[in-house]
């Protein structure tokens, strides 16, 4: 039997179906907006593999280009592996949901998400959690939800619940808020320097319509009726717990003592190695969920000091950073360079620059469109000291970079500005909490390196909370370790003035507005402290590019002159090319672009097209060059492509008998216009000149 329920969400309704489509999967709904369709299907295992101690969740989003009716580009003609912004949907999809299933349930879950309909005018994004949640909400899997997702925007000062694309180009934010009934979980997104209140306003904005999805998905899941599935809860052995407890309570509790990453993992996996060692025998079957248990009750002293005496790992106060270090332009070779250091967390930033010909091109459901500013993000093994698989990019790696990306976008010059196409690169060196913060920090300072002029330098921090029987404490600048065992991860980037990227994930089902009230003004006095520091570094943009970056030039020239430029063919474009040296990049609006090695290419190149492109002025004084000697003159080219004649009798003020004592071919010299005739031809004077 179909079901189908809706709620008011903006200006379209937000209608969840199910019944119809793929009625083998524990739950399948598709969601509409608009025109807009998409389809999410959950479905769980039945049985947990054996030794497992942990839940397998996996969430898959595709966007099929039919759904736009599109043919995919290339050779093969199909969807192929998924692009960023899928994997970015994909993460973005996954992260409201995961802390919502039981902790004793590791039976693997996989839910599968396809953009069936496009409309080029709606986000997809929002639907995919809300179809997610709505899916696993019929399933019978066990979930503590449902949650939905809005996406918010304000454009002229007014909110705007899921703005459409044109609207959240217009607008000052772009965030998803995705939450229960009852409190907000996550929060993703940019904005144009808003304030820490616009930023709370937004959130309690999104959270009236996620009310309203929640208990559409509530209407849809007591329509649908389905019982929820049996599975065998994860018990930890007790036993081998209080084991454990008795043995080395007080060798976990001494972890306090080591305050360096690697000793203190060193010193907890030698607890792990011996307490497996010591009790395989009295444990053959559960000796296993040792380190879990070991682990545990590590977070438990962790989290209790917090609370209790406001003492960190690291013996830090609750909103001190880490100590910073900074070194500027290390890489000769490079545009830009630098190293962000803080505490055990390292980012190298990279800042190249290229012409209007290396931006990133993008072809996907929601059209075509170009890159001029992208960062890209690496997080090898050897960051953490470990081994690992090196090479590709993976999730977390997208995710962090996009992340950084968004929180310098706001900052970027336009391209009318500084037409340069900038890749950023955040090289992860080492890893101890906050290495995609670090990025925006070292990709700030790299750039200024680099010569490029942001309107401002930008900063991130990552807030934790820890948080039990109603008693919290918000932590400045986290660690891997408070990340690990806290209850919140609030990343924020701004300038000195206001927010431009934030990301918001909560273990809890949520928290209060006078938490995240707090948690954004303990992050903005954090942001402002790392600002200071980098401020003393290097406070503005060098005056100067470096030497190897490609020197750079937009002129105009009238449309209709297009056609000369380019010549049949390609021809004169391509002369253009081989004699100035510089690469030529021609827009329909009559913009031109000049990239090249040497200033000197770039304004050679310029001189050409203005010869073919600009009209020569009677009485105006050329610098031109001896082409062509004749019995009755010379023949000089004023501008590439543009040649008159000088009469041998206004060569020179005195009398001249041969052209060939006055000028010789390859001779630079100075004349004037006479006379340019209806045909277009020219006249010239070089005693006028003189």
């Amino acid at each position: 039997m179909s079901h189908e329920v809706r709620a008011e969400v903006g200006r379209e309704k937000l209608i969840f179906n199910t019944g119809y489509l793929a009625k083998q999967a524990d739950g399948a709904v598709a969601v509409s907006y608009g025109d807009l369709v998409v389809f999410a299907s959950a479905v769980v295992s039945r049985e947990v593999r054996e030794g497992q101690d942990f839940f397998p969740l996996t969430v898959d989003y595709r966007e099929k280009f039919y759904a736009a009716g599109k043919i995919p580009g290339g050779f093969i003609k199909r969807e192929s592996r998924p692009s960023d912004k899928e994997v970015l949907t994909s993460r973005l999809t996954d992260r409201p949901i995961r802390p919502l299933f039981p902790a004793d349930f590791l039976n693997e879950v996989q839910i599968i998400i396809y953009v069936l309909s496009a409309d080029q005018k709606n986000q997809h994004d929002i639907l995919s959690i809300n179809a997610a949640s709505a899916a696993l909400s019929i399933s019978g899997i066990p979930f503590h939800g449902p949650v939905g997702a809005v996406r918010v925007g304000r454009v002229k000062g007014e909110w705007i619940a899921n703005p459409t694309f044109a609207e959240s180009a217009e607008s000052d934010i772009d965030v998803v808020v995705a939450g229960t009934k009852t409190a907000v979980t996550m929060i993703e997104g940019s904005s144009r320097n808003i304030s820490e209140a616009d930023m709370i306003a937004a959130v309690e904005f999104a959270h009236r319509h996620i009310r309203g999805i929640c208990e559409a998905q509530e209407e849809l899941a007591r329509l649908v009726g389905k019982k929820p599935i049996d599975y065998t809860p994860y018990v930890p052995d007790a036993t081998l717990k209080e084991e454990i407890r008795k043995r080395y309570l007080s060798d976990i509790d001494g972890l306090s003592k080591f305050k360096i990453k690697h000793e203190r993992e060193d010193a907890k996996n030698e607890i792990m190695d011996r307490a497996k060692k010591e009790l395989a025998e009295s444990f053959p079957e559960t000796v296993g969920q040792a380190s879990g248990i070991i682990d545990e009750m590590d977070g438990e002293f962790v989290r209790a000091r917090i609370l209790e005496r406001g003492e960190r790992a690291d013996s830090r106060g609750l909103n001190n950073i880490r100590p910073i270090d900074i070194m500027v332009g290390i890489l000769p070779r490079a545009h830009g360079s630098a190293v962000f250091t803080r505490g055990e967390t390292q980012s190298l930033g990279i800042t190249t620059l290229g012409s209007v010909d290396d931006v990133q091109r993008m072809d996907d459901i929601e059209g075509e469109g170009e890159k001029h500013f992208m960062l890209h993000y690496h997080f090898p093994p050897f960051s953490v000291g470990e081994t690992g698989r090196h090479g590709g990019v993976g999730r977390r790696e997208i995710g962090h970079g996009i992340l950084a990306e968004r929180a310098l976008r706001y900052v970027i010059p336009d391209e009318d500005t500084f037409p340069y196409t900038i890749r950023q690169v955040s090289e992860i060196l080492e890893s101890n909490g906050s290495s995609s913060m670090a990025s925006v920090c070292s990709a700030s300072l790299s750039l200024f390196n680099a010569g490029v002029p942001l309107r401002a330098a930008v900063a991130g921090i990552a807030m934790g909370l820890v948080m039990e029987n109603g008693k919290y404490a918000i932590l400045s600048d986290i660690i891997g370790l408070e990340d690990h065992l806290g209850d919140m991860d609030f990343k924020v980037a701004g300038t000195e003035t206001g927010i431009t990227a934030f990301q918001m994930d909560i273990k809890i089902e949520g928290i209060t507005p006078e938490i995240m009230k707090a948690a954004l003004e303990q992050a903005r006095e954090g942001r402002l402290h790392i600002l200071g520091i980098m401020k003393q570094i290097l406070p503005q943009p060098e005056k100067q590019l470096s030497p190897y970056a490609p020197k750079m030039k937009t002129i105009h020239i009238n449309p209709e002159k297009i056609g000369a430029v380019i010549g049949p063919g390609g021809k004169v474009i391509r002369q253009i090319i081989e004699e100035s040296g510089a690469e030529v990049s021609v827009e329909d609006d009559g913009s031109v672009t000049l990239t090249g090695p040497t200033q000197e290419s770039v304004e050679r190149a310029e001189e050409f097209i203005k010869g073919l492109t600009e009209e020569v002025e009677v009485d105006k004084i050329y610098e031109g060059t001896v082409r062509r000697l004749f019995e009755f003159g010379a023949m000089v080219e004023i501008m590439p492509g543009k040649e008159g004649l000088i009469h041998i009798s206004k060569l020179d003020t005195k009398r001249v008998n041969k052209v060939e004592d006055v000028v010789k071919i390859g001779d630079r010299v100075k004349v004037r216009v006479i006379k340019v005739d209806d045909r277009g031809r020219i006249d010239l004077s070089r005693k006028d000149a003189l």
